[in-house]
């Protein structure tokens, strides 16, 4: 699978862990940084991510900042993209089943490497539930941001 990927400086450490891990297990990686420990805008990466999710240049994005917070804001205001910020595995099987998630926000603060591997595994192993009720909420979702976004 192509995976986008991105964090701030406080993240750089567990990114470089994750995207490594990846690229293990056979993923392709595009890593939009940061590559330094200097303080950066979470903003720029986030958006970058987001952008390869929405143009069709990564199937999956994952994003890391010190909470996952901001990054979550920031991927879901590019068009297309449902960013989760997740912290448990349960919630990680919810959003795709449940919501198609196509990007994921992790926090550098209170997920460790082990837990974040766990996650994003589940993550990227778990389809979008094709039932009534998940399909027609997701339809919502995009037709709203054709007509409002």
């Amino acid at each position: 699978m192509k995976i986008s990927i991105g964090c701030d400086h406080s993240a750089l450490e567990i990114k470089n862990e994750i995207s490594n891990h990846l690229k293990s297990l056979g993923h392709e990686i595009n890593d939009h940084g940061t590559f330094s420990n200097e303080s950066c805008d979470y903003t720029d990466f986030g958006i970058k991510v987001a952008e390869d999710v929405r143009d069709g240049l990564a199937e999956r994005g994952i994003l890391i900042c010190y909470t996952g917070i901001g990054m979550s804001i920031i991927a879901n205001k590019v068009k297309s993209v449902r960013c989760a910020l997740v912290h448990y595995l349960d919630e990680a099987v919810l959003t795709r089943e449940h919501n198609d998630s196509n990007c994921l926000a992790l926090s550098a603060k209170y997920t460790s490497l082990e837990e974040a591997k766990q996650i994003i595994s589940v993550w990227l192993d778990t389809p979008f539930s094709f039932g009534e009720r998940h399909t027609r909420r997701v339809e919502k979702i995009n037709k709203y941001e054709e007509e409002h976004v």
